[in-house]
């Protein structure tokens, strides 16, 4: 049944460019401060990415983690499922407070059924792809999907560098997009910057995921978010 407390992705229509720090970078031992700090810094969503050790060489964040942070943001939460089998714990997330769910192109299950499940739930549904999966793999899947991730990294973990070689992806999948008719956002996650963000700006991402140069940023949290946004301005 459709959760109608939820707070899916804003419509992406205006091209208005959204920052969602991944808290994947944050200081675990400090999480709900971490959290707290993006609310207050500017942030337009909560970036969360889980791993099983099985899609990714990597463990991360579970439902019950999400539930615990929940009350500290009013941001809607961005969950990327790096998952074999994400049909598995779509309710568990979406029950412990997701408000977007991204899944991987890649990933097992019929897709169609898999995103509407996503939408059923009352979340906004996502489809992403790693570096080296082409961006016709999302084709015939663009009138289930809110967004499209495009990873210029390898999943799996953070701080990593940006792969400049994903840029002409992200421009095929705005042309895509723009063809298709349909508002979908499209967002970039990887070894984002205020070096890197021009770039990928230019080529039509309107949501930016950063971990490191957020959270890691000398000037602090709301200092990191406003760099990124001025990106935007040239």
């Amino acid at each position: 049944m459709k959760n109608c407390t939820k707070h899916p992705l804003p419509e992406g229509k205006t091209q208005q460019l959204l920052i969602a720090p991944s808290i994947l970078a944050a200081d675990f031992a400090h999480l709900g401060r971490d959290v707290t700090a993006i609310d207050q810094g500017g942030a337009d969503l909560v970036h969360v990415d889980v791993m099983d050790g099985h899609f990714v060489p990597n463990l991360s964040l579970g439902p019950a983690i999400v539930k615990a942070i929940r009350n500290l943001s009013q941001l809607p939460f961005d969950v990327h499922l790096m998952l074999s089998r994400p049909v598995q714990y779509l309710e568990a997330f979406s029950q412990a407070g997701a408000d977007h769910i991204t899944i991987h192109v890649e990933s097992e299950g019929p897709l169609p059924c898999v995103l509407s499940a996503i939408r059923q739930l009352g979340c906004s549904a996502g489809l992403s792809l790693r570096p080296g999966t082409p961006a016709c793999s999302l084709q015939p899947f663009l009138d289930y999907l809110d967004l499209i991730l495009v990873m210029t990294v390898e999943p799996g973990f953070g701080g990593q560098s940006f792969m400049q070689n994903q840029v002409g992806k992200i421009s095929e999948i705005r042309a895509m997009i723009e063809h298709s008719g349909r508002d979908i956002r499209l967002e970039v996650d990887g070894g984002i910057s205020a070096t890197t963000a021009p770039a990928v700006l230019a080529a039509g991402a309107d949501i930016l995921v950063a971990g490191s140069s957020i959270y890691g940023h000398p000037g602090g949290i709301a200092a990191a978010i406003a760099e990124l946004r001025q990106c935007q301005k040239g």
